[in-house]
């Protein structure tokens, strides 16, 4: 079974994403913040981190510069609500983007893409 980092403040985001994302067979291991995503990403070995941009602390863009330092080899896929954050250059370590949203096609089509 595949293990998926989701890393979000919003509860009720992280609520939904653990539900889609279990119903699909993956396990999921959560933090709600940038030092709580590394100590698990070190820990846990996810096979992908699904990272929030907007965070108390650590932004997802600081979080995602550190785990590719650790590890470049797991995919990140960067969620943020805010469709500009595409064009920051920071964004652009991670292997997708997606907007968040209730409906969660468009993040099902980029984990599998990833990771199967």
């Amino acid at each position: 079974m595949k293990k998926i980092l989701l890393v979000d403040d919003d509860e009720s985001i992280q609520l939904l994403y653990r539900e889609e994302l279990q119903e699909d067979g993956y396990a999921v291991i959560s933090a709600i913040n940038g030092d709580e995503a590394l100590a698990l990403f070190k820990r846990e070995e996810p096979d992908l981190v699904l990272l929030d941009i907007q965070m108390p602390g650590l932004n997802g863009i600081e979080v995602l510069r550190q785990m590719k330092t650790i590890n470049a080899e797991v995919p990140v896929i960067l969620s943020s609500a805010y469709h500009e954050y595409k064009q920051d250059l920071g964004t652009w370590a991670s292997d997708d983007y997606v907007v968040k949203s209730a409906d969660s096609k468009e993040l099902k089509a980029a984990i599998r893409k990833l990771i199967g």
